[in-house]
């Protein structure tokens, strides 16, 4: 497994992470704490160092399931998490000095660490990545050795521009070939400014793949059954706000591309073609998707006619719906 640098943090971390939303679980179906702990066990075997969670995900038990593995295995893994979706209203007034230190604790507890590696804004509302005092309070809890370094996770391409202006160490943001846009602007701003770029939802919640049809049936809890439209969070984390049949049919164009049914691993390694890049993120649901995920690391780089190809397919189907949301 490649290593790259994390930004400002000067931490060398594996190029290909864990994303942990689905920990122990598919989406919509009960957590499943031994299928959890293989799935960590794998990660390390296989050469993963970077593990992204949050404090919302699968109700805790993510970061409490890391927490336990790391007991046995404490310097297994550099650990992203990720703190604000708890707040209810989700409102910019919700986000408060106050409300962050104590959702630093809560991830402390449950990660039974003595301090948070990379801790990260979980996509407020926009107004919040131009806060001060939050920033500011970020700032101190670094100083105060509660955590290491800190940044935001963002929807939009805007929000990351305008968190660049305070010493953030990290950007965790929707990039796949679906997402075209962090080219332009995100990715050469943050290697100017050595912020690191987590590249999150790498297979567009399946999608990317290219083994999803017009007759696969998801759970009725799994965000693709019920958040297509936006109706929980911002629809732009779902099928990375592609409509399911344009998706569809993109995905069948790059099939034809490739010359492959599975596109999963070349759409890992089409995020790593971007040198900005620190790492990218796939989830698994089970042990053996991340030992699918890394075969990623092994290809060969994609040649110019399909980085050409991709942005083909992405320009004429996808960017008009795409582009100006995110």
């Amino acid at each position: 497994m490649k290593e790259r640098i994390l930004g400002n943090t000067g931490k060398s971390v594996s190029e290909i992470g864990l994303g942990t939303w689905q920990l122990g679980t598919r989406w919509g179906e009960d957590f499943n704490h031994e299928e959890a702990m293989k799935i960590l066990e794998t990660a390390r075997e296989q050469g993963i160092t970077f593990v992204d969670t949050a404090d919302v995900y699968n109700g805790g038990k993510s970061e409490e399931t890391i927490g336990e593995y790391m007991q046995t295995c404490p310097d297994a893994f550099f650990v992203t998490t990720k703190m604000g979706r708890k707040l209810s209203p989700h409102t910019p007034e919700m986000y408060t000095p106050e409300a962050m230190e104590q959702f630093v604790e809560g991830s402390l507890r449950r990660l039974k660490r003595e301090y948070l590696d990379l801790t990260l804004l979980h996509c407020p509302p926009t107004p919040v990545y131009q806060r001060d005092d939050i920033f500011g309070c970020m700032e101190r809890m670094k100083r105060e050795g509660k955590i290491r370094a800190y940044g935001v996770s963002v929807e939009k391409v805007e929000e990351a521009m305008q968190a660049m202006e305070y010493d953030i160490s990290a950007i965790e943001v929707i990039f796949n070939m679906f997402r075209l846009k962090p080219r332009e602007k995100l990715l050469p701003a943050a290697a100017e400014k050595g912020v690191g770029i987590i590249a999150r939802v790498p297979l567009a919640s399946g999608l990317l793949t290219g083994r999803l049809t017009r007759d696969t049936i998801f759970h009725p809890r799994d965000h693709r059954t019920f958040n297509r439209e936006g109706a929980s969070f911002d629809k732009g984390e779902t099928f990375s706000g592609v409509p399911y049949e344009l998706g569809l049919q993109a995905a069948e164009e790059l099939k034809t591309v490739f010359g492959t049914e599975d596109l999963a691993p070349l759409a890992i390694r089409w995020v790593l073609m971007h040198p900005q890049v620190s790492v990218v993120i796939p989830g698994a649901s089970r042990a053996r998707q991340v030992a699918e995920n890394v075969r990623a690391a092994e290809l060969p780089p994609l040649t110019d006619r399909e980085m050409d190809a991709v942005t083909a397919v992405y320009d004429r189907l996808l960017r008009g719906v795409i582009h100006p949301q995110w």
